[in-house]
């Protein structure tokens, strides 16, 4: 009887060990001219529910989503894109706000001031993962104009992860960042807070950019350098994407394992961004 405590005592020890897997999205997934999300209506006739469709194949953990308009309740669009379990919070804005949409319960959420922007803010989640540690997940959507305006935002998003954040806790910044190339005045900034990889997620085949023509590294999932030390390849039709995935239903074979996604989904006229895919595996304390 001792010796099958002992044993069962073990195995329950063992199973509490098991590092927690967190696969993070940055998606700015809308179709339509009205920057808004619609449900997959199951015959992949409706074009405004590729976003549904896409974030369904990949199976994420968490979310950092921007433009989260949706057609019908978000709620009732969370429940069917990713099932009633998850949680999500987004900015309360007329325009076209940032979200979070999350496995594991959040704690509290809110925003931060954009200096340039007046249709979105910096909007941030507190994540509850396992063992009750933190984890702050960031959505943002910069200025599309030019560099100054996404360095002089960067420099605000800085300061109030500076303030805001307690030391120790976890971060992970995403989203649509509008980026024109790698080495524009902005990364240096998040180079403050995160750690910015020399090997960015791309397609399997190389291109790291993020927009429709695949031509600009529009969209970034970055870590804080404690998130950072635990990123493993992401795992995805038998593939294995060592640096993460830009997921382009146009080019990623084979497609009819990642269902609903469908190989038109990521080149449909109002699609203009591809979704940013990191996978990691956090330890137990």
């Amino acid at each position: 009887m001792i010796r099958l405590l002992v044993s069962l005592l073990a195995m329950a020890s063992s199973f509490a060990a098991e590092p927690v897997p967190i696969r993070i999205v940055a998606a700015n997934l809308t179709s339509d001219n009205r920057q808004t999300y619609s449900p997959d209506n199951g015959n992949h006739s409706n074009p405004e529910g590729a976003g549904a469709r896409i974030l369904k194949a990949l199976k994420p953990d968490l979310v950092l989503i921007q433009e989260f308009n949706t057609t019908i309740p978000p709620r009732q669009w969370v429940n069917d894109a990713f099932g009633k379990e998850f949680h999500f919070a987004k900015e309360e804005t007329k325009g076209i706000p940032n979200g979070v949409i999350s496995r594991f319960p959040i704690a509290a959420s809110g925003i931060w001031d954009d200096p340039v922007l007046d249709n979105r803010e910096f909007f941030w989640a507190q994540v509850r993962i396992p063992e009750q540690r933190n984890l702050w997940a960031i959505s943002v959507h910069l200025h599309a104009k030019n560099a100054t305006s996404r360095l002089k935002q960067t420099m605000a998003l800085m300061k109030a992860i500076q303030e805001k954040v307690p030391k120790g806790d976890l971060i992970v910044l995403g989203g649509d960042l509008n980026t024109r190339g790698v080495a524009e005045p902005c990364f240096a900034e998040m180079a403050k807070a995160f750690m910015l990889s020399k090997e960015p997620p791309h397609d399997g085949m190389g291109n790291i950019f993020t927009n429709k023509p695949r031509n600009r590294p529009y969209d970034w999932v970055l870590a804080s350098p404690a998130l950072d030390a635990h990123e493993v390849p992401v795992k995805l039709a038998d593939k294995e994407f060592a640096d993460g995935l830009v997921f382009d239903t146009r080019v990623f074979e084979p497609l009819d394992q990642v269902p609903p996604a469908q190989e038109g989904d990521s080149g449909l006229q109002q699609m203009q961004h591809m979704v940013v895919v990191r996978d990691f595996r956090l330890p137990m304390k």
